[in-house]
């Protein structure tokens, strides 16, 4: 919103950015190491092996050393990486901007660096509490307010909403064969569903429009070619085409919608500032 509709982020605000990024890097290939552990895969050189334990007890500093950037590099590219992913990647949590971040760890580990926009997109920092952001949509004055997804947050600002218009709603499609980070056991996509059983059905939004956002269209559309929907949702028929897929999961969402509100969907890519103003207009 603040791309689309304020003045974008000045040099400082980027720069604001820069621990977060280092964090999304260094969080996630310690995921993959630990997955790498876990299921008992083996990368493929000495070296690698030894880069990957540097990774494992690495704690994050204010820059990215060149030691660090490189076993990044050299985990991130073994090709027994690329087969874990392949065959693992549902049973442990890893975000889906690491792939991003990881072909772009040259430019990111300079001393120099500066966030770009770019970056700041696929970076993921967790909402805690309520962050309220004012805009203006053509002539129309919108406040809008983050609120934390995750599960020790719900409770914090479910009530304090009872007079909004409407709510924005995302859901990743992408996430339908992933893990929660708090527990590796839940499917991403039913913890969603739960999410919004509970917010569609809530007495604080009886007179709400919901405004859905299916995010992450363009990872979904690469994924389900290659891993079937039916493996983690067995009522589903409609193999791997992504249109009857999204439907599906459009159907699911509608299923739990017991108040009747009135639901507005759309297919979003949310690092398209291009795609994602064109709904809200």
């Amino acid at each position: 919103m603040k791309i689309m509709y304020q003045e974008g982020y000045t040099r400082e605000e980027l720069m604001s950015w820069k621990m977060t990024v280092y964090r999304n890097l260094i969080q996630s290939a310690q995921s993959i190491v630990n997955a790498l552990n876990q299921f008992e895969y083996q990368l493929s050189t000495e070296k690698n092996q030894y880069e990957a334990e540097l990774l494992s007890d690495y704690k994050l500093q204010d820059s990215l050393s060149p030691a660090i950037a490189g076993a990044i590099i050299s985990v991130w590219k073994d090709p027994v990486t690329s087969r874990l992913l392949e065959e693992k990647s549902s049973e442990f949590y890893l975000m889906d901007s690491a792939s991003y971040f990881f072909e772009e760890i040259e430019r990111i580990s300079q001393p120099n660096y500066v966030p770009t926009v770019d970056d700041v997109l696929h970076a993921r920092a967790k909402t805690t509490g309520i962050v309220e952001t004012k805009f203006m949509i053509k002539r129309t004055s919108v406040r809008m307010f983050d609120v934390g997804g995750q599960r020790s947050e719900r409770k914090k600002w479910i009530h304090c909403f009872e007079a909004v218009h409407s709510i924005i709603f995302c859901i990743s499609l992408s996430e339908y064969d992933q893990v929660l980070l708090e527990e590796s056991r839940q499917n991403r996509m039913l913890e969603s569903l739960v999410l919004f059983e509970s917010v569609v059905n809530s007495r604080w939004f009886v007179r709400t429009s919901i405004i859905l956002f299916m995010n992450k269209i363009d990872i979904f559309r690469k994924k389900i070619k290659k891993i079937p929907l039916q493996r983690y949702f067995p009522d589903y028929g409609g193999g791997p085409d992504q249109e009857k897929a999204a439907r599906y999961i459009l159907w699911r969402i509608g299923q739990t919608n017991r108040a009747k509100l009135e639901i507005f969907p759309h297919l979003t890519q949310a690092t398209s500032t291009t795609n994602v103003s064109h709904f809200l207009s």
